[in-house]
């Protein structure tokens, strides 16, 4: 027997005090609520994600200005539940640049003239939207070729993100030292395990300019295309479900079948397969 029918609305109103109008309003307001805070969270993520840096005060003078009507605690909240208030407490890595907390590195990848796979890696971070909460993707990309060679997702937005997505590309691409690794300022790119994983591998550390989103055009192409082509057509139920979808479109879409003008019109694996090709038998010859 349900709770319902033992104990009557308008008793069960008496014992809460609340008026049966208000509880029949709660009740059908309840999914514009829903929806409402979905938004609003989808704000917050968007702001979390530009700003690294901004904490819940700042979040919440951002929001205002953009006309939301929310008071800190609200946002606090959010950003507790979505595990964005412990990044911001992470230490990051300690270097001379008192200003920054962390640990500087030139953009070398603007300097740099492509001729091959594995000269330049480039890596992002974004979200993605579920029924009820938001996940988080790491990728790393071959700038040459354009193809997808690591990648994780994600609910947390600590360091072992984007050291997973890291290791799945060393791992696939084994490269020899002097490859560049560029990314933005983020303070996982900045933490100790993940530059010193690219250090010991050989690799060149590049970061983005302060708030210059366009150094890493490639990577935002990517998350466009991604968002496009994938996650915008999708309705993610959960995480597993998310996981096997995106899995599908990196593996069996994106890398293999989707067609790059900047590659002559070729996937990035044909791409790839056509490099392989020519070097051989240019050896050969």
């Amino acid at each position: 027997m349900s709770l319902a029918t033992l104990i009557p609305v308008g008793r069960m109103c008496e014992l809460t005090q609340v008026s049966r109008a208000g509880f029949y309003r709660w009740r059908q307001a309840t999914p514009a609520v829903a929806a409402e805070e979905m938004d609003l969270r989808d704000e917050v993520q968007r702001i979390a994600l530009e700003h690294p840096c901004y904490g819940w005060r700042r979040v919440t003078h951002q929001l205002r200005k953009q006309g939301w009507t929310v008071n800190h605690k609200r946002v606090r909240r959010i950003m507790r539940e979505d595990n964005l208030l412990c990044v911001r407490k992470r230490k990051f890595v300690v270097t001379t640049d008192s200003h920054h907390g962390r640990q500087v590195y030139h953009n070398l990848a603007q300097q740099m003239t492509l001729t091959g796979i594995n000269q330049l890696w480039v890596a992002d971070i974004t979200y993605i939207r579920l029924e009820t909460e938001f996940v988080y993707l790491a990728v790393v990309i071959d700038a040459f070729s354009r193809r997808v060679i690591g990648w994780e997702l994600d609910r947390t937005l600590e360091d072992d993100l984007p050291l997973a997505a890291l290791r799945m590309a060393l791992v696939l691409r084994q490269p020899v030292p002097g490859l560049v690794h560029h990314s933005d300022r983020g303070g996982q790119y900045a933490s100790g395990e993940y530059t010193a994983l690219l250090k010991q591998h050989g690799c060149q550390i590049s970061m983005s300019h302060k708030a210059s989103p366009w150094e890493n055009a490639r990577c935002e192409s990517w998350m466009k295309t991604l968002k496009t082509e994938e996650v915008y057509r999708q309705e993610y139920r959960d995480l597993a479900e998310a996981r096997a979808s995106i899995a599908r479109f990196i593996d069996q879409v994106y890398n293999q079948k989707r067609l790059h003008s900047a590659l002559d019109y070729r996937s990035p694996v044909e791409f790839e397969q056509a490099l392989a090709a020519a070097s051989g038998a240019e050896a050969e010859s």
